[in-house]
């Protein structure tokens, strides 16, 4: 029995100097840094299996900041995914400049980040330190924002637009390309209402006054500090090129219509012969049966010898006159 309780007694002091040597190093740097953690949260951390040196030192980096943070609270943000280093960077860098920012949320814009290959830490320096988009986005393809005056002449502008992270919207809050997309499209607007736009090369900055009295960034992740205009340029005459296209478009349609308008005169023209060519046919008809009508006339006595010579002699007198006038028809009545 005694041999039982010795064992025992052995196998319980080697468990607790194995738990010494991995976790009191740990341990005495947490309780002397004043962030102390008890050595059973750090035994129940090996076994959930989080890393303990990771969860002491950045409570023990967020103490010693001034910020009261509990390793329960890594431990979980820990296991929903997080980045812990991030967020306690974060969490001091807001500390420092004076941006009120509490441990959940700051939690929820890490994990809100997560994937998108930013960091919560970035989103507070940038609150810090304002940065500057192009507009538009070099990336898109775009070198320039096109836009045509009330005159007709087109402008290429190129603007920058310096913004700083609103963290109370960040999460749920539209991104970068959703303030691109505003500030040209109030560019656009704004040259567009322009009745010259010699008005616009001569006031750029009404571009970004106007810009900026929209409140493009409403329901965005950022602020809108300013919109400045990098560069602007005369582009074509889209006035003068509409009018131009809209004049052939109108000749095309004029030559149609004339075309229309003679194949309905050769249609007619066409018909008007065929009409003649029906007449031709109609006296020829008429004229062979003249000679029918001779012998019937012959046939019934109405007709005699004397009467049908001095007819012909008559058509003989009438052929000669005409053969003098220069018709040199034939007369075909009778054969």
């Amino acid at each position: 029995m005694e041999l039982i309780v010795l064992g025992v007694g052995i196998v319980v002091v080697i468990v607790i100097a194995l738990i010494l040597v991995n976790f009191f190093g740990i341990w005495f740097r947490a309780y002397i840094s004043g962030a102390p953690v008890g050595i059973g949260n750090l035994l129940a951390m090996r076994f959930r299996g989080i890393p303990a040196s990771l969860i002491v030192n950045n409570r023990i980096t967020a103490v010693r900041s001034g910020i009261m943070v509990e390793a329960t609270q890594l431990e979980t943000h820990y296991l929903t995914g997080g980045n812990v280093d991030e967020v306690i960077r974060a969490l001091i860098a807001a500390d420092k400049a004076g941006i009120t920012l509490d441990f959940n949320r700051c939690c929820a814009i890490d994990l809100a980040t997560r994937g998108t290959g930013k960091t919560v830490y970035e989103a507070v320096r940038t609150s810090v330190n304002p940065r500057v988009i192009d507009c538009p986005n070099p990336s898109s393809g775009k070198s320039t924002i096109d836009a045509v005056a009330k005159d007709g002449i087109g402008l290429r502008v190129k603007a920058r637009v310096t913004v700083r992270t609103n963290l109370d919207r960040f999460v749920g809050g539209a991104t970068e390309e959703t303030i691109v997309a505003r500030v040209g499209e109030g560019i656009v607007t704004t040259i567009g209402s322009a009745n010259s736009y010699k008005e616009v090369m001569e006031n750029p900055d009404r571009i970004s006054k106007t810009v900026l009295q929209k409140g493009l960034d409403s329901g965005t992740a950022f602020e809108i500090l300013s919109i400045d205009i990098a560069d602007i340029d005369v582009g074509e005459n889209v006035g003068a090129k509409l009018q131009a296209e809209q004049a052939e478009a109108d000749k095309r349609v004029a030559q149609a219509k004339a075309e229309v308008r003679r194949a309905a005169a050769v249609a007619v023209e066409q018909e008007m012969k065929a009409r003649v060519e029906e007449m031709r046919a109609k006296v020829v008809e008429a004229e062979a049966q003249v000679p029918q009508a001779i012998a019937e006339s012959f046939r019934s006595g109405n007709l005699g010898v004397m009467d049908f010579y001095r007819m012909k002699n008559v058509q003989a007198d009438t052929q000669m006159r005409s053969t003098i006038a220069g018709d040199t028809k034939p007369d075909s009545t009778i054969s």
